[in-house]
């Protein structure tokens, strides 16, 4: 698969696993990511959750048992994912789900720690 991102290591299998909620990533580079619907979900790359700028990100809330119902290729830099909450906005490139790949505990503690810090549930 020829990337535009150059530099972007390239998705080689792209896997839904319906019952674990899971999308399992395995890339190029011999990277292999497993990353939860709820992950996926709140780390979405659509203005609906990142907002139009800095500071503006809208924390997401009760997504914990969110699935995901379609994986649409988007030409050969992204997949467009679809959940059963209705969202579906989200691009999803590659640079964007390796980085949510290796990042994923540090990501992850943070999301945790902003809904801490607003009272907010995963239920």
């Amino acid at each position: 698969m020829a990337g535009l991102q150059s530099g972007t290591p390239q998705p080689t299998e792209i896997r839904l696993h319906v019952r674990s909620r899971e999308l399992e990533v395995a890339f190029d580079d011999g990277q292999r990511f497993h990353l939860s619907c709820e992950y996926l979900r709140v780390y979405s790359p659509s203005a609906e959750v990142r907002g139009h700028g800095a500071g503006q990100e809208v924390l997401q809330t009760g997504k914990k048992n969110v699935g995901i119902i379609a994986v649409e290729p988007v030409g050969h830099y992204a997949v467009k994912l679809v959940f059963d909450d209705g969202h579906d906005s989200g691009l999803y490139s590659w640079a964007h789900l390796y980085d949510l790949g290796v990042n994923h505990d540090r990501y992850w503690q943070d999301y945790l720690n902003r809904l801490a810090a607003t009272h907010g549930s995963r239920e």
